[in-house]
């Protein structure tokens, strides 16, 4: 936490905490949610934060689900054990504070001198719990308190604090946590694109997402059944042909751990990927998700921007499964 950050609390800084781990309380307490699902729900408590313009209290660390951090970083012998990581080494909180949204950390002095005072004055520490934030806001106990605790939800992060059928009630897009970044994943991703060049990119998530499993039945499900058809390396050449003329260069971030499975995209492309830049990366990403980070800031600098699955009507995708799925169906490996 930088000294400025540090000192912008004096005075009548007000607060908002919820807890010492993202998800947590909540039913992700004992598990750890991947990296979409806790951005979903920081989002969510800052966007509490924003309107109950008060100081966010960030937890200090990031659990890093182990499914999602058992490899190492391409192009080094550097393995990935670690199941978590300091929050600053993912976001650089002076850049979130600088846009309106303050936010500090719980190891912070400023947040344990305040967890102090609140403790020896009555009413300046509220639990919350089943509260929405208007009900908060309009609430003189609430609004009035120091410090407003919801470490007493039992739900999620972002399945107590949104209303998740109001598109309206969302303040922060997407798109801020990764611009948010912190200032060294920044920097890795500007050198990349530098070397890059004019690319075009694309993501492609396999990996966690192809799980079959069989049902009562004894038949093969699965959440996509298209997704492991239309990510191979020959349909993603069809699939992309009309986007991304042949020749261009085109970074590829995955989780498909098979080396050399994109191998057939040089054929028609100058394929590039994170094992490439390993000079670049090896000082500064210990794990996976620092790594997405860069990957995903290296995507958003490109010409054409490719994902695995449409988010918006205007997307290119390479499969038309839907992201959010209600059902498991039988797995399709076939065009025919």
């Amino acid at each position: 936490m930088s000294k400025e950050n540090e000192e912008a609390g004096s005075g009548h800084t007000r607060y908002l905490y919820w807890g010492s781990r993202i998800d947590c309380p909540g039913k992700m307490c004992e598990a750890c949610g991947g990296l979409g699902h806790q951005e979903s729900s920081l989002r969510c408590a800052l966007e509490e934060a924003i309107h109950l313009n008060r100081t966010f209290v960030l937890p200090s660390t990031i659990c890093i689900v182990g499914k999602h951090n058992d490899r190492m970083l391409p192009g080094t012998s550097s393995s990935w054990d670690s199941r978590e990581c300091a929050v600053e080494a993912l976001y650089d909180l002076d850049l979130m504070s600088s846009t309106g949204i303050r936010v500090i950390t719980d190891s912070s002095r400023e947040w344990i001198s305040s967890l102090r005072a609140a403790r020896s004055v009555e009413h300046a520490l509220v639990n919350v719990h089943g509260l929405t934030r208007q009900e908060i806001s309009q609430s003189p106990l609430h609004s009035h308190a120091l410090i407003i605790n919801r470490t007493a939800n039992s739900l999620a992060w972002f399945v107590e604090c949104k209303d998740r059928k109001n598109r309206s009630a969302v303040m922060l897009p997407y798109a801020y946590l990764p611009t948010m970044a912190a200032k060294q994943l920044r920097e890795a991703a500007e050198k990349i694109q530098q070397r890059l060049g004019d690319y075009d990119a694309m993501h492609v998530r396999r990996g966690d997402v192809l799980k079959v499993r069989k049902d009562g039945q004894g038949e093969k499900k699965t959440k996509f059944p298209h997704l492991d058809r239309d990510t191979q390396p020959e349909a993603i050449l069809r699939r992309i042909s009309a986007w991304v003329p042949r020749g261009r260069t085109l970074y590829v971030a995955s989780n498909e751990r098979k080396p050399g499975f994109f191998d057939p995209l040089g054929s028609r492309y100058k394929i590039a990927s994170s094992s490439n830049f390993s000079d670049i990366l090896g000082p500064v990403i210990h794990n996976n998700y620092q790594l997405f980070i860069v990957d995903r800031l290296v995507l958003s600098g490109a010409k054409t921007v490719i994902q695995t699955f449409k988010e918006n009507p205007g997307d290119l995708s390479l499969t038309d499964d839907e992201k959010k799925v209600l059902r498991w169906q039988k797995p399709v490996y076939t065009f025919d």
